[in-house]
């Protein structure tokens, strides 16, 4: 375990990981075996996202860290949803459910992600070699 990160956040973050590998599997994949007829794009895309999301949450219960990236995505574009979507529909006086949900995701994620983590291995360390 890097000493970087406390075992308290690690939990923290398996405790994520487990939500979204089980809440968010649950929902993704039994909207795609339900599913009937033929997907329109978008919400066919949405749905494998959030399947593939999920699936690969498992692998943050194990490896949090190595993970962290999933993390990241969420909550970009859980972020960008808020902005480009719900924020525009709340000024025109209309709301989503998803807004509530999405918002709880971000403040989940701003918690939970280790951000020194974060900092010290994905802005301050050098990349990788590119050949």
């Amino acid at each position: 375990m890097p000493e970087d990160v406390s075992t308290f956040r690690l939990y923290l973050m398996r405790a994520l990981y487990l939500l979204l590998f089980v809440w968010l599997g649950f929902n993704a994949w039994s909207g795609i075996i339900r599913h009937e007829g033929a997907w329109e794009p978008l919400p066919g895309v949405a749905f494998s996202f959030w399947a593939a999301l999920a699936t690969l949450a498992g692998l943050g219960i194990r490896y949090p860290l190595k993970m962290l990236p999933l993390l990241l995505l969420q909550l970009l574009y859980k972020s960008i949803w808020l902005v480009v979507v719900a924020l525009p529909l709340s000024s025109a006086g209309q709301s989503t459910g998803l807004t509530r949900v999405f918002i709880g995701g971000v403040v989940a994620d701003l918690i939970v992600i280790p951000w020194p983590h974060v900092l010290a291995n994905f802005v301050k360390k050098p990349g990788e070699r590119w050949a």
